[in-house]
């Protein structure tokens, strides 16, 4: 009897968040462990299906760089990154769009499927859901010398997305999930990094939260402790005294971004956490960093 009154006890504590964001969008960026390890891709897909169930509308962004990288391996195609993009010439890219919309979107849409859930998948090229141009990147030169362009061939960033497919398909209770792969207007396909297809999507969506599933406890300050909440401003003092650096500085930019175009809060949350999305959206203390305005 114990338990089933603790049981009850959780289920009432979720309750004003199951009531604070019924009706509204939540992104979610899929990637990580969470992508590998076989109990914590059942957990996500519990996760989500839940969400659905009880009146949120998740949108589920996913990466799959080391699915890439095993299939270029196989191929005997090397990788090149530079400030940590994958280096896209037109062979490479053919292997990204097999790899993340052949594969790991179906199978993604398979899983939240197999476990109860509607999931559709998609990618950046359906209904010109994300219109991309190509990213260029400057390195810095000498003193007095202009910087060097640095040509990444089809690495793209989202120029506008059209969220009309989404809500259509939010309409009939199905999961959007979506491949970070973009359209140019000359009609070839672009790799996008997965975080800013989510960022771009959740805005575009004016989503309540934008979540991202990292490898990691989220954000720690010089003492190597979490720091729970952070502002905007906060985020850029962190950064400019290198609290914040290396692959977690895009992240935070990526969530302070959201924010302030108006969604209502961004997460970055250690997805090695059974149930950590389920945590963060329905308990007092949450989980991992979360961004404010």
């Amino acid at each position: 009897m114990q338990t089933g009154i603790e049981k009850a006890k959780v289920l009432i504590e979720s309750l004003p968040y199951i009531k604070k964001f019924y009706g509204k969008t939540v992104v979610i960026k899929y990637g990580g462990h969470a992508m590998v390890d076989e109990e914590l891709k059942k957990s996500f897909a519990l996760d989500i299906i839940l969400m659905k169930y009880v009146g949120i509308n998740p949108v589920v962004v996913h990466g799959g760089g080391p699915q890439i990288n095993k299939f270029l391996g196989k191929m005997n195609i090397k990788s090149d990154y530079v400030q940590g993009m994958r280096v896209t010439d037109g062979e490479t890219m053919d292997v990204v769009e097999m790899v993340l919309v052949g594969k790991v979107n179906k199978e993604i849409v398979g899983l939240i499927n197999f476990h109860g859930g509607k999931a559709v998948g998609l990618s950046g090229r359906d209904g010109d859901l994300i219109k991309a141009r190509k990213m260029t990147i400057m390195k810095a030169q000498a003193e007095n010398t202009p910087p060097e362009i640095i040509d990444l061939g089809r690495v793209g960033e989202v120029t506008t997305v059209n969220p009309q497919i989404l809500r259509t398909l939010d309409a009939q209770d199905f999961i959007p999930v979506i491949a970070p792969v973009g359209v140019g207007e000359d009609g070839q396909a672009y790799n996008i990094n997965a975080d800013l297809v989510a960022g771009a999507i959740a805005t575009h969506l004016k989503a309540e939260k934008l979540i991202l599933l990292t490898d990691v406890a989220g954000v720690l300050d010089k003492a190597g402790t979490l720091i729970s909440s952070m502002t905007c401003d906060a985020a850029e003092q962190y950064i400019a005294e290198g609290i914040i650096g290396g692959g977690m500085i895009p992240k935070v930019k990526c969530c302070q971004g959201v924010v302030r175009s108006g969604v209502g809060k961004a997460h970055i949350i250690d997805g090695r956490v059974e149930h950590a999305i389920l945590l963060e959206m329905f308990t007092q203390q949450g989980v991992g960093t979360e961004v404010v305005l």
